[in-house]
């Protein structure tokens, strides 16, 4: 007789998932689950999810004796599509729920809940919360979850549901716990993460949430935020952008176009020049603030000027760590309905967005040359910079703080000398 298995959790796109999908195996183990395969997907794209249809058939041939559950966004939008080659799909409101876990048969099981009926609050998330998170050495905490925007392009609302936000005290809490379990650095983690708190009591915003986690936290010594829409960032949260050198500074940030007409047919709530006075703003609080963001190459209707003014606002606001998405139609959004540009073109515009991103990379990877940086140390050699910038660090245990001088890059991360003694 072959040996039983573990829970094997695999996971498809953004960092939220990553968070469910350590609170899914915990569930799971804990259920007696044996054997058990689950794909958390993502919808982003639809290359996604042929990623993830093509992981689950292959893992069907290697694996055939093993159960397959398929969850995520991917399955919350259209789970009849999974049914055929899974045993079980879960919708995204009950994938975290013990109760599933040890409810799930051999027989074939699809529970897929209507997500925008789900209640505003969101206690679940820090009652299902982890205090650790395998393989990571950074905490990620969910904070907030769906969004009620409706950008053109994006299907995400109709997998995540409408914005729910944990209370603030729960989340002090949860960060507690987990620096007292040995993380050094949290990142806040959400889909629409600058609305958080829109439905508590009182309309609290993000930033009042960052000074509490960082006053009643004193131990965290790093903090992160994930993703932000520049556009509904508050004055308290310039405040401790400005003032509180624990809160790190990298924003991402969700810009996808620098076309003022590309921006208004996603409908966006930003326009070009409030994205870059945005980014100089920040700067002028500051100095060492280091932005990312998101931009989509080739949206309808997107012509070369369009898309120069958005390949533009890669210097504009100075971005370094960028990523790019060709745009992809995503049946049941506006965006799909619009005239599509050529996929050759998009190819082409994404690859033009990505060279200037890497010649902004490269320019401050240069700028760091004999520089001491405090990094965090990961696994498998490597480090993030305070300015989430990679840096290759040898041989160290994970979760170290150590001052490094960085002596030069390979074109994607810095390298430096022999690190000192952790801090």
């Amino acid at each position: 007789m072959s040996e039983k298995r573990d829970v094997d959790v695999v996971t498809f796109g953004c960092r939220l998932n990553a968070v469910e999908s350590e609170a899914i195996r915990r569930a799971a183990r804990a259920a007696g689950q044996e054997d058990l395969v689950v794909f958390n997907t993502c919808a982003v794209t639809q290359e996604a999810v042929r990623q993830a249809r093509q992981a689950i058939r292959r893992t069907r041939r290697e694996r055939p004796n093993a159960r397959i559950v398929v969850t995520g966004c991917a399955a919350q939008i259209d789970p009849q599509s999974f049914e055929s080659i899974a045993d079980a799909v879960i919708g995204n409101a009950d994938k975290a729920k013990p109760e599933i876990w040890n409810a799930l048969a051999v027989t074939p099981m699809t529970r897929v809940n209507d997500i925008m009926t789900l209640p505003e609050s969101a206690h679940h998330f820090v009652a299902g919360a982890v205090d650790a998170i395998e393989g990571q050495t950074r905490a990620f905490v969910e904070i907030q979850n769906g969004c009620d925007h409706r950008c053109t392009f994006c299907i995400i609302p109709y997998g995540r549901g409408p914005s729910r936000s944990a209370p603030a005290g729960e989340i002090v809490d949860q960060i507690a716990r987990l620096t007292g379990n040995g993380y050094r650095e949290a990142v806040l983690t959400g889909v629409d993460l600058t609305s958080w708190g829109q439905e508590l009591p009182g309309a609290p915003k993000l930033g009042r949430l960052v000074k509490q986690i960082l006053k009643h936290v004193p131990q965290l010594e790093r903090l992160r935020l994930s993703s932000i829409d520049c556009i509904e960032a508050d004055e308290e949260l310039f405040d401790v952008i400005a003032s509180e050198p624990r809160l790190m500074p990298h924003l991402h940030l969700s810009l996808q176009a620098g076309d003022d007409m590309i921006l208004k047919r996603m409908k966006r709530r930003h326009l070009r020049d409030e994205a870059i006075k945005f980014c100089e703003d920040v700067r002028r609080l500051r100095p060492d603030m280091v932005f990312g963001a998101d931009i989509i190459a080739g949206f309808p209707t997107e012509t070369e000027d369009m898309f120069a003014m958005s390949l533009d606002l890669v210097e504009a606001c100075g971005l370094t760590h960028l990523h790019v998405f060709p745009f992809s139609p995503r049946p049941g959004t506006p965006a799909a309905r619009m005239p599509q540009v050529a996929r050759d073109v998009v190819k082409r515009r994404a690859e033009l967005l990505r060279e200037a991103g890497a010649a902004r990379l490269a320019a401050h990877l240069d700028a760091q040359q004999g520089k001491t940086l405090r990094v965090l140390t990961e696994r498998g050699g490597m480090g993030r910079a305070e300015d989430f910038t990679p840096v290759r660090m040898g041989a160290h245990a994970a979760g170290e703080i150590m001052d490094v001088t960085i002596v030069g890059h390979d074109g994607t991360a810095l390298l430096c000398e022999p690190a000192s003694s952790p801090i």
